[in-house]
């Protein structure tokens, strides 16, 4: 229920997300105002997660995903009556990206948590593959329905079935009855809890060294979708068709991404996809920056997609096994700081590139970041590995995902050759 409620409603968010910002650049015509627009979404989940994720750990994420979701729906409401009122005006939408941003500040951390409420541990690597594939397959149909709808009707069609979807994940959530609804522990200083949350998250070296990596690709890399409108129409010569194949075609590679991170049984091997996935996004971007043809635009997209995707899914993997159950809601608060918190001055610094450097070199940089991220992140790998075996071990989780390991003291020294070959 929660995967087909929540992929229509999902195919609705890009449509607006795509809509709205083809809206602001045709509106100012300027890749500054675009960045100022993803700063005003992005800047309260950067702000209040520390202190949503605190209270995530502390509620049902199931009520919570009801309420924000409510939230949402009012959200879209009121940007479809402006629009439609014909008095729609730049500021209006600063304002309601700041109000989806506080709605954010809960939603996405919630429901990056929930996943392990709807199944058990074992299926967890599996099930935030599914939760990928959802998002990247609405990631795919979303744009390219928005670009088509763009030229043929406008922004405001793609605003009002955004709206409507939203009653798909509303009613889904209301359908699931046996959902937990005790949160996992109560406590009662919160900010003791966020001082805790912040010490869990970065005094273990493996949680710490992919938060960080995760920051610096979504500060310097991510932030490329904002320069998509200007690069469709300056250097590919195209239009709202263009920008939304763009889009669909980076959705592709990521529903690609979510189906090989599926296949992958073994939760570990995670952490030798976290670099490489995170190259081929690098390598990706820098090809893209050179393009001029639009066919071959999207065949690079794709490649982007699929790293972006693999980097991000794989860390998303990694975080949630290692994580202690009574610390998740915080530890995903971080991490959606990370992967979306950070990009409010991501898209302060890639709209201010842009502007000095040009949409080019803005792109190339980016993918030059993320592969020296890579090449950081794989020299820590190997400590990384021998400080994450413990907390399997004491977990008894290989015996969990069939690799064929006991937790008992004898097996040590096999469950030591296979993280090796690992």
């Amino acid at each position: 229920m929660f995967f087909f409620g929540q992929s229509i409603s999902l195919i609705g968010t890009w449509m607006q997300s795509v809509a709205i910002y083809w809206l602001v650049y045709k509106i100012t015509g300027s890749v500054l105002i675009l960045g100022l627009v993803g700063f005003a979404s992005k800047i309260p989940i950067l702000l209040f997660s520390p202190i949503t994720g605190v209270l995530i750990d502390r509620w049902s994420r199931h009520q919570v995903l009801i309420v924000t979701q409510i939230l949402a729906m009012i959200q879209a409401l009121i940007l479809v009556i402006i629009y439609f009122a014909g008095s729609i005006e730049i500021w209006q939408i600063f304002i309601l990206s700041i109000m989806m941003g506080c709605i954010n500040a809960f939603d996405i951390p919630a429901r990056h948590s929930f996943v392990i409420d709807m199944v058990e541990k074992k299926d967890l690597g599996n099930a935030i593959a599914l939760n990928s594939l959802m998002f990247n397959g609405a990631m795919l149909i979303g744009p390219s329905i928005a670009g088509v709808l763009l030229a043929v009707e406008g922004e405001g069609i793609c605003f009002l079935i955004n709206v409507f979807s939203y009653l798909f994940v509303i009613i889904s959530l209301y359908m699931m009855n046996n959902i937990p609804s005790v949160p996992l522990k109560q406590r009662s200083n919160i900010f003791k809890d966020m001082k805790d949350g912040f010490k869990y998250t970065f005094g273990f070296p493996p949680i710490k060294y992919i938060i960080l990596f995760l920051a610096l690709v979504n500060l310097l890399a991510v932030p490329y979708t904002l320069l998509l409108p200007a690069f469709a129409k300056e250097i590919l010569q195209g239009g709202s068709n263009t920008y939304g194949f763009l889009i669909g075609s980076s959705g592709f590679g990521a529903l690609l991404a979510a189906l090989y991170l599926a296949s992958v049984k073994t939760p570990l091997r995670m952490g030798n996809i976290i670099p490489w996935s995170a190259s081929i996004f690098g390598i990706g971007l820098i090809l893209f920056s050179f393009t001029h043809f639009p066919i071959l635009s999207f065949i690079l997209m794709i490649a982007v997609g699929f790293g972006d995707m693999l980097h991000t899914s794989a860390s998303n993997t990694m975080l949630q096994n290692i994580s202690d159950d009574d610390k998740r809601g915080r530890v995903m608060s971080i991490y959606t700081m990370a992967i979306v918190g950070i990009a409010p001055f991501g898209s302060l610094l890639i709209g201010e590139l842009a502007k000095s450097l040009g949409t080019t070199i803005t792109i190339l940089i980016g993918g030059a970041a993320c592969i020296i991220g890579a090449l950081i992140f794989l020299r820590k790998l190997p400590d990384l590995k021998k400080l994450v075996f413990p907390v399997y071990n004491n977990l008894s989780y290989f015996n969990k995902v069939n690799a064929g390991i006991q937790t008992d003291p004898g097996n040590v020294i096999s469950a030591t050759y296979k993280l090796k070959s690992i």
